[in-house]
């Protein structure tokens, strides 16, 4: 698995690059063949509270993310790690499904701690809106007028579906889709 490290307003030293490794190879094995391309981008915040840790791994179209706050920079990845476990078992099916047959069983054992898989999504409701082409600033707008976390808009300039959400942190965040 190919790992970047990077610390914001701290530095991730070499022990903690260590431990980064040694607690990402659990989710390497879960994972299973081919895993080795994996790429793990694992960022170190300190903020006044403590540190806050944040894990994605992308493989083969799957993207896994948690993001954990702690007093201790060792604390916060081992709740990372912990949430990606769980993220894993609670899609254990569509995980096998998607990457491999049957393998991430040989890893999980579902009896040591029950967590329950979902089956099916079930939508509690289809809302339809009508979208005229707006700019990011609008759309921000919109959303904050609408007490919204999210708000998907069709941009002006580039005739796409975009998406401007409100991050945890503060401040806005947009996701522009990107074809593969």
């Amino acid at each position: 698995m190919r790992m970047t490290v990077t610390g914001r307003k701290c530095a991730a030293g070499p022990a903690f690059q260590e431990r980064v490794e040694k607690k990402l190879s659990k989710i390497q094995r879960l994972l299973g063949p081919g895993a080795e391309e994996a790429e793990a981008k694992i960022t170190a915040t300190a903020q006044k509270s403590g540190m806050v840790v944040e894990v994605t791994v992308k493989f083969q179209g799957i993207v896994l993310r948690a993001e954990e706050g702690a007093q201790q920079i060792n604390d916060a990845l081992d709740r990372c790690v912990d949430v990606l476990v769980r993220q894993l078992r609670k899609n254990k099916t569509r995980v096998e499904k998607r990457i491999y047959a049957a393998q991430l069983s040989d890893f999980v054992d579902v009896d040591d701690e029950s967590v329950e898989e979902e089956t099916e999504f079930a939508i509690a409701r289809t809302k339809r809106v009508p979208c005229k082409p707006i700019d990011v600033e609008e759309a921000i707008l919109q959303m904050n007028l609408v007490g919204h976390q999210f708000y998907l808009f069709l941009d002006a300039e580039t005739d796409d579906f975009n998406l401007v959400y409100r991050r945890r942190g503060g401040g806005y965040g947009l996701l522009v889709p990107e074809r593969e």
